[in-house]
């Protein structure tokens, strides 16, 4: 729906010849399976309308962050000035967060039997986390290898909301900020390679860089100062599966 090129290394499932638009429908379907595998599995569990529930509020969750992402993009009516970090994690948090880290712990959590009311503190680091994820996407789509992260960033001529457009906007000045409204969102090589150029200049790397020690610190205080051992156990491991990761 961001009218991508490819997704881990294969062509967006739209751009397959024959597929096109067929696969809003194969969505559709896909989506239906999922309440479709927990009726088969878990239909006979004291859990198993509140785990039904738990999918449907991170699904609602997901699709408001996805339209969020998309409203801000809709060809004229691009206004950089609405951009901001507020902005930028209002995204992520509904159309990455929820579904990509809390989720599983939430449904571990149910499926033990536990009030997800009695977690909020394990709710929050998870979204913390999420957020701090997708930065680390919007700075590969950059700057990462298309062959390692697989698939070729368009997040500059997307005219996306972007962590790496956020930042630069909150440190340039006034003439590098015509550079950006003047190139930002274009499709053409060359306005796409003024913008790096400018966050080159701007060493928004090092600016990252910084921000994943500073997240990475955070999080780490806020996992070990939860009473459970085991729960930070399980924080820890996922943690650790994104921490600087290239891909």
């Amino acid at each position: 729906m961001d009218n991508s090129h490819t997704r881990r290394g294969q062509p967006c499932w739209f751009r397959v010849p024959k597929v096109g638009l067929i696969a809003v429908n194969d969505g559709v379907l896909l989506r239906n399976h999922i309440c479709r595998i927990l009726k088969n599995h878990f239909r006979g569990k004291p859990y198993y309308v509140d785990l039904l529930d738990l999918f449907n509020e991170v699904e609602f969750q997901t699709a408001s962050g996805q339209m969020i992402d998309l409203i801000t993009t809709i060809e004229g009516e691009k206004d950089l000035s609405k951009y901001s970090l507020s902005q930028h994690r209002r995204i992520v948090q509904y159309k990455t967060a929820y579904y990509s880290f809390y989720l599983p712990v939430a449904c571990a959590l149910v499926m033990s039997g536990e009030n997800l009311d009695n977690h909020i503190d394990v709710k929050n680091i998870l979204v913390d986390m999420g957020i701090y994820f997708q930065v680390q996407d919007d700075y590969l789509d950059c700057f990462g290898d298309p062959a390692t992260i697989g698939k070729i960033g368009t997040d500059i001529e997307d005219f996306k909301c972007s962590w790496l457009v956020v930042k630069a906007l909150e440190i340039c000045n006034e003439e590098q900020k015509k550079v950006l409204y003047e190139n930002y969102g274009k499709a053409e090589a060359v306005n796409v390679a003024k913008v790096k150029a400018l966050y080159n200049e701007l060493n928004l790397k090092d600016v990252f860089e910084k921000y994943e020690s500073e997240s990475y610190e955070k999080l780490i205080t806020s996992i070990e100062a939860h009473p459970s051992k085991p729960v930070q156990a399980v924080l820890k491991s996922f943690l650790a599966k994104i921490y600087k990761r290239q891909k």
